[in-house]
This record gives C-alpha cells, sequence and structure tokens, in this order.
C-alpha cells in the first residue's frame, strides 16, 4: 500500500493540527502531502462506483480496489480530526468527506481564492531582483489556486507571469508571442532563465537638479527662477 517500509512516514504533519472549525484549508494542504507521498492522493478525487446487478467481473475487481483504497485514507482522515467532526463523517468514505467538508468550508475557501488572486496579480519581478525566486512564487500561487478549483490554462498563467516581468523582458516577451509557442510554466521558466543572463536591467532616471547661479533651477525637466 506504501511505497516505503514505514507506511505514512509524514503522518505527524496531520498529527499535528488535526481538523477543527477554523483550519481546513491547512489540513486539506497538508493531507495531500502525505497522501502524495504515498501515491495515494487520487483517493480524494475517485469516488466509490455503484454497482449495477449485471456488473462484471472486471467492474467488480475495479470496485473493490478503489474501496479498500478508500478505506485506508478515510481512517487516516477520521484520526487526523477532533471528535466534534469524526462523528459527522465516520459513516461516509474519503471521496464523501472531502466533498462536504468543501461545502461546509466554501466561504473560506472563497476568501482564500481570492486572496492567493491579488497576490499573483500584485506580485512584480522588479530589477535587480532574482527571476529563480519570483518564479517559484508564481508557480506556488498557480497551484495554490489549482488546488481551490481554478482551471486555468496553461497560456492565461503565462499571460500572467510575463506580465509580471519588467522591462528588461520586453524583448522577450515579443519574442515569445510572434513565434507562437505554448509552453507550460515550468517551461516558461527554463526559457526565462536561458534569457536571464542577456536580460539589461534599465535603471530608473533619477531626479536631476541643476543650478544656474542666480537664475535658473532645472528639475525633473521643469525650470524654476531662484529668489
Amino acid at each position: 500500500m506504501s511505497r516505503n517500509n514505514d507506511s505514512f512516514n509524514l503522518l505527524p504533519i496531520l498529527e499535528k493540527d488535526k481538523l477543527n472549525n477554523n483550519n481546513f484549508l491547512d489540513w486539506e494542504r497538508n493531507l495531500r502531502i502525505v497522501l502524495k507521498s504515498e501515491e495515494m492522493e487520487d483517493v480524494l478525487n475517485t469516488e466509490i462506483p455503484v454497482l449495477a446487478e449485471n456488473a462484471t467481473q472486471a467492474q467488480k475487481a475495479n470496485e473493490k480496489c478503489i474501496r479498500e483504497r478508500s478505506v485506508t485514507i478515510t481512517c487516516l482522515m477520521l484520526a487526523t480530526m477532533e471528535p466534534s467532526l469524526q462523528k459527522w463523517f465516520k459513516t461516509m468514505d474519503a471521496y464523501s468527506i472531502i466533498q462536504n467538508l468543501r461545502s461546509m468550508f466554501q466561504e473560506l475557501a472563497s476568501q482564500e481564492r481570492y486572496i492567493t488572486t491579488k497576490e499573483l496579480l500584485d506580485t512584480k519581478l522588479l530589477p535587480g531582483q532574482k527571476l529563480h525566486d519570483h518564479m517559484f512564487k508564481m508557480i506556488g500561487l498557480f497551484e495554490n489556486l489549482r488546488r481551490h478549483g481554478v482551471n486555468y490554462g496553461e497560456e492565461f498563467a503565462n499571460d500572467i507571469v510575463l506580465c509580471s516581468l519588467h522591462d528588461g523582458y520586453k524583448e522577450f516577451r515579443l519574442h515569445y508571442y510572434m513565434t507562437s509557442v505554448k509552453k507550460t510554466l515550468h517551461e516558461l521558466h527554463g526559457m526565462l532563465k536561458t534569457a536571464e543572463r542577456d536580460i539589461r536591467v534599465v535603471e530608473p532616471k533619477k531626479d536631476v537638479l541643476m543650478v544656474n547661479k542666480g537664475k535658473v533651477l532645472r528639475r525633473n525637466g521643469v525650470e524654476r527662477r531662484r529668489r
């Protein structure tokens, strides 16, 4: 059931902060980390099929496999909930539990989705900042949106990333759209890393103060008479 000798070796992540009425988003995120390490994250997205009376042997075998995997994850989920929530979900399977929890905490999820979207749009790569750190932050924010059910396209995600770059990447953006290449976020990251070596950082113009003795002060192109 587990790829490792020690089953669910990341379990302490969940045991540390059990699910309560205030931490569903963090709890689900940690749950998925644990399940992903065991290659069982798909259980949360797989509904146990209802078999017809004339179900084939293959369908019965598939249903049995899904149910057995679900039992393990269901027990894990219940064990990492506070008692008050355990009573609500003790008769459900893993898929039904996660669907019901999402309905219960939908408002909280909507708030985090809004906060993530706003942070994504506000994040900008400024001259002198590291592209590597910027891209990892952007990719992490997109992954957070996906976990909240936002099915964005790769082209849309790339548009957001390219808009977040400073003007030093202007020629890169132009070339990218002229060639009409379709890339994943990670592929775009690789292209940007290659281009970064040739990016010229344009320093913003500084205020210039010139004094003509007794006559004119010139600041930012505006002339003012000295008194």
